[in-house]
């Protein structure tokens, strides 16, 4: 069985002042939380194993999500003290409640079109990257992406979607605290151990007020389109 991981204990500092209330998944386009679409979108792949880790204002995560059944899924916690451990230290933290080899991992606050049971259940290497077109914030991307590889260097290179499958090992040597992921990241790619994909549909990173009011807008029919992946 492969466990999926939403990161959802960031602050949301660029979501100020909607974030000092909400925690940002929680944060509602089209009548639903962020992270509701998210679950939707794993449990249509019958992606139904979930751990959610989360940090500031947490309760309210667990209050409105609770157990998972209601969305037909499973959902266990993990709680992030003193502001959370960043996307790494989160991940290692959560190893213990996570089943299978490799697993999902999934930013709490994108919205998207991507069919999640696309996803390789198997990895030859140390993980896999979902890539996206730039949006208009991001306009330099991230990764350089040839014949199904992702390296740092090269171009041209598109933007990181937050949508990764993960070996346990690309943790090895990790200790427990707050680190990001993206050096384990890059040091993997430097190996060549890192595959990827493009994904050409719909994206959003739902960042700030005025991309939640984008998303609001796209998938209300009021105008606007995410198509833009801005």
């Amino acid at each position: 069985m492969t466990t999926v991981m939403i990161l959802a204990a960031g602050r949301g500092e660029r979501m100020r002042p909607l974030s000092d209330a909400v925690p940002k998944p929680l944060l509602v386009a089209g009548g639903k939380p962020l992270i509701v679409h998210l679950i939707e979108g794993l449990a249509r792949a019958d992606l139904r194993d979930i751990v959610v880790n989360h940090s500031h204002l947490g309760e309210k995560i667990v209050a409105a999500l609770g157990d998972g059944r209601r969305h037909g899924v499973r959902i266990a916690y993990s709680h992030e003290a003193g502001g959370g451990l960043e996307a790494g230290g989160g991940i290692y933290q959560a190893l213990d409640l996570i089943r299978g080899d490799p697993f999902i991992v999934v930013n709490g606050d994108i919205w998207t079109d991507y069919p999640f049971a696309r996803l390789p259940r198997r990895l030859a290497g140390e993980a896999h990257l979902v890539l996206v077109d730039n949006p208009p914030h991001h306009p330099r991307g991230d990764f350089a992406l040839r014949a199904g590889r992702v390296a740092a260097a090269g171009a041209p290179k598109l933007t990181f979607s937050g949508i990764g499958v993960y070996a346990r090992r690309l943790f090895d040597g990790c200790r427990p605290g707050k680190f990001p992921l993206a050096p384990l990241l890059r040091q993997a790619m430097e190996r060549g151990a890192v595959s990827g994909e493009h994904h050409a549909g719909r994206w959003l990173d739902v960042g700030t007020p005025e991309r939640l009011a984008e998303l609001e807008r796209a998938l209300t029919g009021n105008g606007g389109t995410t198509d833009e992946h801005g």
